[in-house]
């Protein structure tokens, strides 16, 4: 295994119980069954830290997250503790100002409200009690009000009246939806015309919200925080709490091919016109945070409209010129989030980094970016003072929380979860490489060895191919393409992040636009030569490729272009028809920009790399698998492969799930997955 030294301190003890102990290889009933780690958050005075657990109960076939508290103090005297009830339900954990009580959402009493629970003891107590569910909050500064999002019908003057339509529409006897703009559907969701609004509520005597919230408008109608998977980043309070600034893009006609997501400043009780902040700039706008005098406004933003994956920029506006400058222009990456250090000088943020995800510390006056934990993967991170939570993971490791001091120094293990469940497990190693792709350009990869490695044998492969596409499989403990799951069947690993994939530099993310079927096939082509010429543990006549989403595309596109590559292909959520995904995907900018247009303007650059056109290549056994509730990729896409396939006289197999969507979820569906996968990998890779 190849770790970096920085990662090796910090992972050492959680790794030699299951190295000294380990007896059986990792497989998929141990992933869905882990305790995943998440969400650290400190006390204002940076003594306590709170972290989310997620628990499963397989047999019920559901998951439960509860959080857990740590007094920093007491080091490893006092190891976490729970701090939520064992059974409820909660995330997305928050201090009070004062730091007496954790806020957090539940949806215990049968909707999801807010919650708080003080630290020094007591049950939780429910602080909201809307008619609707709340979908996110943040609590003023001072502790006195919560902004919070409620999905709402926008011409409803109050709550109780969206609740009335949904009530009504559940009695109703008609099903029919009628439409006149898009979207109709997003992600795994039919539109029923509701949006997620801002809405602010004041506590009263008793701790609790009064009255009905204010709602909160600039303008512009849009849903507070974007669907599908926006949240409370995209909004943020003023130091002085009589503003807030949200990103938000307009729910117009043109809203399904838009990226243009603008800051918008609104004042809670002064009658004063809300503000466009960032009006000027046509892409994303977004991740909006104050500096401690509330003079300076810090965010995230693109530059071109239309691409979801352009490099987000860290940007400062000067609020009283309305002056913007970009912090660091010559640092390639694109920033994650935006934390300040305590004295207002440094913007602490995640990014993509060759195969990692680590997190750096940027200079806001010079842009000098600086590595502060190396990663592999960080999977949240909190500062106060002096004081710097994070949760860490790498392909042999799952989540765990550590602490540190600001500049990432003195770091120690806080949590220990999964210790007793991995102690007898074991793990692949696993190393990163590179060699000379498309243009003789430097691409990375990894490999994992399989468990029960011995020198000298050779091991059928499980060729893995991420999504995105500009996405990436780096250093990171995945829970649906978990490398160790395929190494603990008896499989070497080999994944290659081709042109197109981040946190290789913008140029490299933008290459693989207009360019599906090019650049990357050579990459993957090249690099599973250079990997077996490097490694002669891998077996290049026992190998089989497999990807979902792009990953699924690419594979049907090696299905007609490189029909002797592999002895069998895996086609997860594919794109099979780039023609008609142009027509019927949710997010059209997606494939506008990816294609340079719609299919009626550009309809040869649909064509030009449609795996479709190439069926009558096929000739690999596939496996097909899709979900009925994926709108990214319609599960049409997976019956024209499989349709395809059988026609074609090709060996192949579908595998249908009517309650999944783009990704498979549910702990019980997921095992099935991995088995049929497996199944479908040993039938035609055995000697």
């Amino acid at each position: 295994m190849t770790l970096r030294p920085a990662l090796i301190a910090l992972l050492l003890p959680a790794l030699l119980p299951a190295a000294s102990q380990a007896a059986r290889p990792f497989d998929a009933r141990d992933m869905v069954t882990l305790d995943r780690v998440s969400s650290p958050t400190l006390s204002p005075d940076g003594r306590k830290l709170v972290v989310a657990v997620r628990e499963v109960d397989f047999e019920a076939n559901k998951a439960s997250t509860g959080l857990w508290i740590e007094d920093l103090l007491a080091r490893d005297a006092a190891p976490p503790v729970r701090f939520t009830a064992e059974g409820m339900n909660v995330n997305s954990p928050a201090f009070s100002p004062d730091g007496a009580h954790v806020f957090f959402l539940s949806a215990k009493s049968g909707s999801q409200q807010l919650w708080k629970q003080g630290v020094a003891g007591g049950d939780a107590v429910q602080v909201t009690d809307f008619p609707l569910d709340v979908g996110s909050y943040k609590l003023s500064p001072d502790g006195q009000s919560v902004a919070v999002s409620l999905e709402v019908f926008p011409d409803c003057a109050d709550l109780a009246c969206t609740k009335a339509r949904l009530d009504e529409k559940a009695a109703a006897k008609t099903t029919g939806v009628l439409y006149d703009k898009l979207f109709v559907r997003h992600w795994d969701t039919w539109m029923d015309g509701r949006l997620n609004q801002l809405f602010v509520a004041r506590f009263g005597a008793d701790g609790k919200a009064a009255g009905e919230p204010v709602r909160l408008s600039a303008g512009v109608l849009g849903d507070i925080p974007s669907k599908p998977f926006g949240d409370a980043s995209e909004y943020t309070w003023a130091p002085d709490g009589q503003s807030i600034v949200y990103s938000v893009r307009a729910a117009d006609r043109g809203e399904a091919w838009s990226t243009n997501f603008d800051l918008h400043r609104v004042w809670v009780r002064a009658r004063r016109a809300p503000q466009n902040l960032t009006a000027a700039n046509p892409a994303t706008d977004t991740g909006p945070v104050f500096s401690a005098d509330g003079k300076t406004l810090y965010y995230r933003a693109m530059k071109r409209p239309g691409f979801e994956a352009d490099r987000l920029a860290l940007m400062a506006m000067d609020l009283a010129s309305g002056k913007i400058r970009e912090i660091a222009p010559e640092w390639d990456r694109s920033a994650s989030s935006i934390t300040l250090s305590a004295d207002g000088k440094y913007i602490y943020t995640t990014t993509q980094d060759i195969g990692t995800y680590p997190l750096y510390r940027v200079d806001i006056a010079s842009g000098a970016a600086t590595k502060v934990v190396p990663g592999g993967t960080l999977g949240g991170f909190d500062l106060v003072g002096d004081t710097l939570a994070y949760v860490v993971s790498d392909l042999d490791t799952p989540g765990q929380a550590f602490v540190a001091r600001a500049d990432g120094s003195a770091a120690r293990q806080v949590t220990r979860a999964n210790e007793e469940a991995l102690k007898d497990i074991a793990f692949g190693e696993f190393e990163q490489f590179s060699f000379k792709g498309w243009n003789d350009e430097t691409v990375y990869g990894y490999v994992v060895k399989p468990v029960g490695y011995e020198e000298g044998k050779q091991y059928p492969v499980a060729f893995l191919i991420h999504g995105g596409p500009q996405g990436s499989f780096g250093d990171n403990f995945h829970y649906r393409w978990n490398a160790q799951t395929y190494a603990g069947q008896g499989f070497a690993v080999v994944m290659i992040d081709f042109h197109g994939s981040t946190g290789y530099g913008q140029a490299f993310t933008d290459s693989i636009s207009q360019d599906w079927g090019g650049k990357p096939l050579e990459d993957l082509q090249k690099g599973w030569a250079f990997a077996q010429e490097k490694y002669s543990f891998l077996d290049g006549d026992r190998a089989c490729a497999l990807g979902g989403s792009y990953g699924g595309y690419m594979v049907a596109w090696i299905a007609g272009n490189w029909p002797d590559g592999f002895k069998c292909l895996v086609n997860h959520a594919g794109v099979v028809d780039t023609r008609i995904m142009g027509f019927n995907t949710e997010e059209l900018w997606f494939t506008e920009w990816e294609n340079g247009g719609t299919p009626v303007q550009v309809p040869q650059n649909y064509e030009q790399f449609n795996p479709i056109n190439h069926v009558s290549k096929w000739k690999s056994p596939m496996l097909v698998i899709h979900g009925q509730k994926d709108y990214r990729v319609l599960v049409e896409q997976g019956l024209a492969a499989f349709s395809a396939a059988q026609r074609n006289g090709v060996e192949s197999q579908l595998l249908y799930f009517p309650d999944e969507n783009h990704w498979i979820l549910k702990p019980h569906n997921s095992v099935q997955w991995h088995d049929a996968v497996n199944d479908w990998l040993k039938r035609w890779t055995k000697e």
